[in-house]
């Protein structure tokens, strides 16, 4: 059963229905502030939106390079895993935004 719990990124406060324990949502959440926070630190930018895709582009490249490590022989418990992983990615979206593809592990 999904669960409304309340984290704070970047200062602003969002609600996140998930099927996950608060723990582990609120463990995302302090996260995706800490990738930013890296970012912002070596960033010329003060723009907290453009950190934001900044730091989400370094966790989907170190993502990105962990599906590539996949050795075939794993290949299936790994990409069950990753899979559960861009699912919950996909739940933790703010309601009424288009679903993404899918298809993204073959």
């Amino acid at each position: 059963m999904k669960q409304a719990v309340a984290v704070t990124i970047l200062g602003q406060q969002f609600t996140v229905k998930s099927e996950a324990s608060s723990a582990e949502v609120r463990r995302v959440a302090e996260f995706v502030n800490g990738k930013i926070s890296e970012v912002m630190s070596v960033s010329k930018s003060a723009d907290s939106l453009n950190c934001a895709i900044l730091a989400l582009m370094n966790v989907s490249g170190a993502f990105l390079r962990l599906q590539d490590q996949v050795v075939e022989g794993d290949s299936h418990d790994v990409r069950g895993r990753l899979q559960a992983l861009l699912d919950r990615i996909e739940r933790a979206r703010p309601d009424g935004e288009a679903p993404s593809d899918k298809g993204l592990i073959a």
